[in-house]
């Protein structure tokens, strides 16, 4: 997609919602974190309704602590890979005390050495809870970005290089809410609705009018 028509791309879906939010609830940093960690292989809405109690007891990495991984599965029981996440949640929440006086790192590297952060997560956090104009690339993103045909890629970390490449700089802050919004309610996997895209004359997708669709297997996100 060419520079012209990557900025009506952006401009438009601008035009529709000029401050997109994060979906998932969340109170401070550390709470956001917690819940991104969390929405692995679940829906936003899946996790805000565990997290709203949750949040209500537990704001901070020492209150977690004190809640312990026992009790954090209480509230997260409706969770998928809850064990799994639980144990990352307590080991992070130890790190951010131990190294960081409970705060959030607001560095990517220091964010992805944390138990259970990945690339992906530690992008989101950047991006939401401190501005910074970082490309998270979930499955929605990477998608969205193959079949319109704005930035390919066979991995997310492929996918992020090149939407950084190719997105003007004016677009990045919100550039990666829009393309998740964009999957999640209008270019959606197994039936996009053309019908009611903003920016379908801008896409490259080839089987616009329905049939067979052609959608890029999305590699899981791993922490490195």
């Amino acid at each position: 997609m060419k520079t012209q028509a990557i900025n009506e791309f952006f401009s438009r879906l601008a035009a529709l919602r000029p401050e997109p939010k994060s979906e998932l609830d969340y109170v401070n940093p550390y709470t956001l974190l917690v819940a991104v960690v969390l929405s692995a292989q679940m829906t936003d809405a899946g996790v805000n309704k565990a997290t709203a109690p949750l949040f209500k007891k537990v704001t901070t990495p020492q209150a977690m602590l004190r809640l312990g991984e026992e009790g954090l599965k209480t509230y997260i029981k409706s969770i998928n890979l809850l064990n799994n996440k639980a144990k990352n949640i307590i080991a992070l929440s130890q790190v951010l005390v131990d190294k960081y006086d409970g705060q959030v790192p607001e560095d990517r590297d220091a964010l992805v050495a944390l138990p259970g952060v990945g690339r992906k997560t530690a992008n989101v956090v950047l991006n939401v809870a401190f501005g910074q104009p970082t490309m998270a690339v979930d499955t929605h993103v990477f998608r969205v970005a193959n079949r319109t045909g704005l930035a390919s890629g066979k991995t997310p970390d492929e996918v992020e290089a090149n939407l950084l490449k190719v997105i003007p700089d004016k677009w990045l802050r919100h550039a990666h809410h829009w393309l998740i919004l964009h999957g999640r309610y209008v270019c959606k996997a197994k039936k996009p609705d053309c019908a009611a895209c903003l920016v379908r004359d801008l896409c490259a997708f080839k089987e616009k009018t329905g049939g067979a669709l052609t959608i890029p297997a999305t590699p899981k996100e791993n922490k490195t």
